[in-house]
């Protein structure tokens, strides 16, 4: 038996993606601990696994909590605070560098899945000499420059300026990340680690892993150590969630939703919905939890709103998604074979809607584009046109080849016990 320690960011995509891996380790003998913040410890000690914070308590306000998240990332949009908010990712990398590895040597922890989006996990797995694995839980950013970054909305393109374009944005990501790439250096020289070369090197050089399918990703080289494993959604337990399913009628489901971090922005909601008025079908609103729908009272239309929704239910209902292209509900709307229209806000988001308008299963409309029209006249192509149908059901017959979280864990226990 083997000790593995998941060390994770605390939001939920991030722990939906891991618990899943969590539970396969477990089944097959082995001893989990989850290592992240005091925000993850409820929902990690639920699902039945050791937790230790790696955070110390005077550090505590640093870290980026669910609710102050959404006003940090708005706060990215304007330039001029993208430094110091690199610069608490900064602070807090300095603080899992100095708590994280006695708290792995005092649980007697073999080996680590660490969160792709913690950029210091593999350096804290270096210092200690234990083996490590790198989980992508949002879009892989793996640094290559045939593929536009996955902050952009850049389609893939083979011709050399764009490969040059890439190369400008990629250098402009590292500049601004200098913050956290300088802790990590220091830390590596601190601890007579080799220094890192190229950004691609704080990635596992056994395994890395990513829950989305090669149908769903441009065209690119990758190492033979990459492995898409197909999606792990089926895996998560999740608690029941009321729903008014009396009120659905027979028309065409239009499902609405921003996730549970980009979802305070009222006007999106009222532009979906005005843009369904008159549509042959019923619109089905998720807040996500940002906001109660008596916040969002005589909306156009009058579809169904509520705080929350049990969101696989429902796409295996509907007819059309909309939503803000995050991985997670990008993946279990292809699962269920359901198109979708993406309103990218932030992250990996506008990677994502690039590759749903990339695959042919939805429509990519840009915030800065949205309008009650271009919402209206997107809905209809979408439902009218059996192309994107079409091509959604194609690639739910790529995900149900795949193994999942079967595979991740094989993949995983081949590279710790050596047998790749």
């Amino acid at each position: 038996m083997t000790h593995f320690g998941i060390l994770s960011l605390a939001a939920t995509g991030h722990l939906n993606t891991l618990i899943p891996l969590g539970y396969e380790l477990k089944r097959r003998g082995h001893n989990v601990t989850f290592l992240s913040n005091a925000e993850a410890q409820i929902p990690v000690q639920t699902a039945g696994f050791n937790f230790s914070e790696v955070y110390s308590p005077i550090d505590r306000d640093k870290v980026i909590s669910r609710q102050s998240t959404s006003v940090i990332l708005e706060k990215i949009d304007r330039l001029k605070d993208i430094h110091h908010t690199l610069q608490e990712f900064a602070s807090i990398a300095e603080t899992r560098l100095k708590k994280a590895p006695l708290i792995i040597k005092e649980q007697g922890i073999d080996a680590l899945l660490v969160d792709a989006s913690v950029f210091e996990g593999g350096t804290i797995a270096d210092y200690l000499n234990i083996p490590y694995i790198t989980v992508f839980c949002v879009l892989p950013f793996y640094q290559d420059l045939n593929i536009p970054p996955i902050m952009t909305t850049w389609h893939y393109n083979p011709a050399w300026w764009i490969k040059l374009r890439n190369r400008m944005a990629y250098s402009l990501f590292n500049y601004i990340a200098s913050p956290v790439w300088q802790v990590i250096s220091h830390y590596r020289s601190l601890w007579n680690l080799p220094a890192y070369i190229h950004t691609n090197d704080i990635f596992s050089q056994l395994a890395m892993i990513t829950r989305h399918i090669p149908e769903f990703e441009f065209p690119r080289q990758l190492p033979s150590h990459f492995h898409f494993t197909g999606s792990f959604h089926n895996f998560i337990k999740r608690p029941p969630v009321a729903f008014p399913w009396s009120k659905l009628n027979d028309k065409p489901l239009i499902y609405a939703s921003m996730g549970t971090l980009q979802n305070r922005r009222h006007y999106i909601f009222q532009t979906i919905a005005e843009a369904c008025v008159d549509l042959d079908a019923q619109l089905v609103i998720s807040l996500g939890g940002g906001i109660n729908p008596e916040a969002l009272p005589n909306l156009s239309g009058n579809p169904l709103v509520v705080r929350y929704a049990p969101q696989l239910e429902i796409l295996q209902k509907a007819s059309l998604n909309v939503t803000h292209a995050g991985l997670n509900t990008t993946l279990e709307s292809l699962s269920y074979g359901v198109p979708m229209i993406a309103i990218p806000i932030t992250d990996d988001q506008p990677g994502v809607a690039a590759r749903i308008a990339w695959t042919g299963v939805g429509e990519l409309l840009p915030l800065s584009r949205l309008t009650v029209n271009s919402m209206r006249k997107a809905i209809e192509l979408v439902l009218k046109s059996p192309s994107y149908k079409q091509n959604a059901v194609r690639l739910q017959k790529a995900i149900r080849r795949t193994e999942g979280v079967n595979l991740a864990v094989n993949v995983i226990e081949q590279a710790v016990f050596g047998d790749c």
